[in-house]
């Protein structure tokens, strides 16, 4: 089964005092609900992955990015090998650029969180083995195979970035 194609991007600012902190998101309702996850979802027909992830931040936050302000994270494939359908190729993006002030929606109470402090607890369990890095400014290549509880990391394989063509059913 082909993996769904989805984008996550993390807002960057350096506050006046402290470290580099990062926007993420408590997800309140669908997949997820109940965690701190990235800002991002579904890839829609016929967008890029710029697009798709300028609309996501822009329906869960509130906030606009610009596609030319986003850099290229690297990728993150996610395989549940108990439910299939719900294995997940995700693009990743980071920004230091954006216009508003974060708003929570219906899906996501957005909230700051220092890098070097991440609430890895009240994440997802892979976030642990690829989030630091990919805000570290490294380019990165993963995939990430579930246990059948759907919750739990069973492997992580962390691939030579441009070792695999990207897989990207729509758009680019």
């Amino acid at each position: 089964m082909p993996s769904t194609p989805v984008t996550l991007c993390f807002l960057l600012r350096e506050p006046e005092a402290g470290s580099t902190e990062v926007l993420l998101g408590l997800k309140l309702t669908g997949f997820g609900a109940g965690k701190i996850v990235g800002i991002g979802g579904h890839v829609e027909a016929g967008e890029s992955d710029a697009q798709a992830v300028v609309r996501e931040v822009r329906e869960e936050t509130g906030l606009m990015v610009h596609q030319e302000d986003l850099a290229d994270a690297g990728n993150v494939e996610f395989i549940f090998p108990a439910r299939p359908e719900w294995n997940m190729y995700c693009r990743l993006f980071t920004t230091r650029r954006w216009e508003g002030e974060p708003a929570e929606s219906t899906e996501i109470a957005p909230e700051w969180f220092a890098v070097d402090a991440l609430p890895l607890q009240r994440m997802w369990q892979d976030a642990e083995h690829w989030l630091p890095p990919a805000l570290a400014g490294e380019s990165i290549d993963v995939v990430v195979v579930l246990h059948a509880d759907n919750e739990t990391v069973a492997t992580v394989d962390r691939l030579p970035v441009g070792s695999r063509p990207r897989r990207r059913p729509t758009g680019n």
